[in-house]
């Protein structure tokens, strides 16, 4: 059934109000950390009321997590035919690098979540959580099997690799992000070097069962991660 006139007016009312409450959410998280971040003061810069936000969006949080979102549908919209011959790694290095052009306009709110994440480690954990997420559909978009538990293991292992080039990234002044590519390949690398590691873990997670390593999907990175190298987008 058709929606009325009324319910679509509504509908980009609130994509509306999303989109310019994100705006305002992300200037304010480069000015300041994100726990003295109010929902007052996102209605405020964004010169909307409270009820319009709370129609969009439910916590500081939410907008967070809504802003991946937007970054993970920009990434996922660009045309990956191209690449569809390419080794598997090539695939991801390309769908990271895609993502890190979208990112680059927020390099100052980035940097304020990392340090909010370097403080409160409930917050770092909670970061992971969203980025492992988006990490599954980068995945999905390089067409890296995310299925089942190796799946995830994966997700959660290239969500590590992509923090620590995420630091490296925000460091990098050079249009040709010559030290960002040079940081990609070399925690690609290390994290191919631990797929034994991890492969016989997710086997014995699974009861043992034998799996047949596919020469063209990159293997999972390293799981461990030091304290002071929160993950995050």
């Amino acid at each position: 059934m058709a929606r009325s006139p009324g319910t679509k007016a509504t509908t980009e009312k609130v994509s509306e109000g999303r989109a310019l409450a994100l705006d305002s959410f992300m200037r304010l998280l480069a000015r300041k950390p994100f726990e003295r971040i109010s929902l007052g003061e996102v209605a405020d810069e964004a010169k909307m009321p409270l009820a319009d936000l709370r129609a969009a969006f439910g916590s500081t949080f939410d907008m967070l997590s809504g802003f991946l979102r937007e970054v993970d549908s920009k990434v996922l919209a660009a045309p990956t035919d191209d690449m569809a011959d390419e080794p598997a790694r090539d695939r991801l290095v390309d769908v990271l690098m895609r993502r890190l052009d979208v990112l680059a306009p927020h390099k100052a709110a980035l940097r304020s979540l990392m340090d909010s994440a370097r403080r409160n480690p409930f917050f770092a954990l909670a970061l992971n959580k969203l980025s492992v997420r988006s990490q599954q559909w980068m995945l999905a978009a390089a067409r890296i099997d995310t299925a089942g538990l190796k799946g995830a293991v994966r997700a959660q292992g290239l969500a590590l690799v992509f923090g620590r080039v995420l630091q490296t990234f925000l460091s990098d002044d050079d249009p040709a992000l010559a030290r960002t590519m040079a940081a990609l390949d070399r925690e690609l690398a290390r994290g191919e070097r631990a797929l034994g590691l991890i492969e016989g873990a997710v086997c014995l997670a699974t009861g043992g069962r034998r799996r047949r390593r596919d020469t063209d999907t990159p293997t999972e990175p390293e799981t461990p991660v030091p304290p002071d190298a929160p993950v995050m987008a």
